[in-house]
């Protein structure tokens, strides 16, 4: 983000036209340490990812990271046409639930002021899009800060804290207008429209219930949602229940709004879907990295719908990666994506702990954009467990000049 959001990165007309742009050189990755016994600050690590530079795949700068502000639990982050930035909340300052949005002057990065009208909050919140053209925005939902905190615990969802709606407001109005009530559909996180900003639909990742609702908009101008894709689950033993969600944990659209990406963080896999129909999504690509049926580990799968024996342990570069593909992004050409291993420190300690001693990391996948397909990239490997004060746990890829999963046309 320069200096003034309205007024930052290329400018590209179009999706059509970004995709045309130039190949990303530095990635930014906001960071935390969590085994140290230092008092480490979170921070941004910017990343060389140009193939030609003598520091590829090297953080090359690390930049303190001082949200010491009142706004409770922020999440998402989206530019304005007005110059200002839209942040999502999860909750209050005191972990209590709260889907809220927080504005910030797009120079000064000063709060001033919720975005919504005053009382009008959702009961949760996490991440957000919205479509100028067709004047709405839909927000999604986890939980409140202190449910998921501290782990995840199977009898929060029988209680009900965690989230299963969309909410769709008025863009013009600032108010909600409408709740989805999703139909096996547990904890909805990431949200992405189409990138045509005609569009009237899109996707959300339901992490729980594992699959993928499109949504979209009612002759009448009311909005609905069905189920497009499902990843089953896999009956296991030695695990916290007998059966384990994939728990999908991003989804992100290419450019071109031909191909769906999701990560499976528990089951370890990485997808790819032709959307050429929405309402038909087609499998085209998959990849495992990780997770956490890998053979040799503590789980064994009893019944799988999909595999027919557990997949290798994921090397690369000598190191054995550890957790499972979480946070990704796509190149603006669509031919690489980025992805990183590390979902929320409490939840990593709890399902990856190793993630916790050795850090993070962050890998490269060539994209077949012509007939679909992935594969890793074995030269490219960022090693989080290797910073100054220890290993960190990288979170999302983001670009200088925006990117997949934060430019929104008007």
């Amino acid at each position: 983000m320069a200096s003034k959001c309205g007024k930052c990165g290329p400018g590209y007309p179009t999706p059509l036209e970004a995709m045309k742009g130039p190949r990303e050189e530095i990635v930014y990755l906001p960071c935390i340490y969590r085994n140290t016994n230092t008092e480490a600050p979170d921070y941004l690590a910017t990343v060389d990812v140009d193939p030609k530079s003598p520091q590829y795949c090297q953080v090359i700068e690390s930049k303190d990271i001082y949200a010491k502000c009142d706004l409770g639990y922020v999440h998402t982050s989206h530019c304005l046409a007005s110059g200002e930035v839209m942040l999502s909340t999860l909750g209050d300052p005191k972990g209590n639930g709260k889907g809220g949005f927080v504005l910030l002057d797009g120079e000064t990065f000063e709060v001033k002021g919720t975005w919504e009208k005053p009382g009008s909050a959702a009961p949760l919140g996490y991440d957000f899009w919205y479509q100028p053209r067709h004047n709405v925005m839909i927000s999604t939902e986890w939980a409140a800060p202190n449910v998921l905190r501290d782990g995840f615990n199977p009898a929060d969802v029988q209680a009900g804290l965690y989230g299963s709606c969309l909410h769709v407001w008025d863009w013009q109005r600032h108010e909600m207008v409408q709740t989805l009530h999703l139909q096996d559909g547990l904890i909805p996180l990431e949200v992405r429209f189409l990138h045509n900003p005609a569009a009237s639909q899109g996707f959300v990742g339901c992490a729980l219930s594992s699959n993928i609702q499109r949504f979209y908009k009612n002759e009448g101008g009311t909005w609905s949602v069905e189920k497009v894709i499902q990843v089953p689950p896999k009956k296991v033993k030695g695990w916290m229940l007998p059966e384990m969600p994939s728990l999908i944990t991003d989804i992100l659209l290419s450019l071109d709004d031909r191909f769906l990406y999701f990560s499976n963080w528990l089951h370890g896999d990485l997808r790819q879907y032709d959307i050429s129909d929405p309402r038909r999504p087609r499998l085209t690509g998959q990849l495992f990295l990780g997770g956490s049926i890998v053979k040799g580990g503590p789980v064994q799968v009893l019944e799988d719908q999909e595999l027919k024996s557990q997949p290798e342990p994921l090397v690369v570069k000598g190191k054995r990666v550890a957790g499972g593909p979480q946070m990704i992004q796509l190149s603006l050409d669509g031919k690489r994506l980025y992805v990183t291993t590390s979902l929320y420190s409490a939840w990593d300690k709890q399902f990856y702990p190793d993630l916790i001693r050795e850090g993070s990391v962050m890998l490269q996948i060539d994209v077949d954009t012509e007939k679909g397909g992935l594969k890793l990239n074995p030269n490219f490997l960022v090693d989080f467990g290797k910073e100054p004060l220890g290993p960190a746990l990288a979170h999302e890829v983001r670009y200088p000049g925006g990117d997949c999963s934060s430019d929104i046309w008007l």
